[in-house]
């Protein structure tokens, strides 16, 4: 399958966060929040909200911005079709990039096919 991260697995447009700010369920863990909506189509998209409150230095943010997109690159196939926006909290800035991927992994099982109502 293709591991690519092409523009139509990403959530680009304002009206399509609104969408799932507004009808969303949530799952979090000490370190990230994923805002989770049925997008009716037949892939996963991905949207980042990781704000400077979350990791104040630019190269913070900047490394988990790539880890998400990196992990959910490798687990796209796998998932169920729905939209997910991803928050950080201010702690996953002293987190090292081992601990970063485990969290997220953990959040890409549970929004897989077999396992998508969390």
């Amino acid at each position: 399958m293709d591991q690519g991260f092409p523009r139509s697995v990403r959530l680009t447009r304002p009206e399509q966060y609104k969408q799932v700010f507004g009808d969303a369920r949530k799952l979090s863990d000490a370190g990230f929040t994923l805002l989770v909506r049925d997008n009716g189509g037949d892939s996963a998209r991905l949207g980042l909200a990781i704000s400077k409150k979350c990791a104040r230095r630019a190269v913070d943010r900047q490394r988990i911005k790539r880890l998400v997109r990196e992990t959910f690159r490798q687990h796209r196939q796998h998932l169920a079709p729905v939209d997910v926006v991803v928050m950080c909290r201010p702690t996953v800035t002293g987190w090292d990039n081992a601990r970063i991927r485990a969290s997220l992994e953990r959040f890409w099982a549970r929004l897989s096919t077999p396992c998508a109502n969390p």
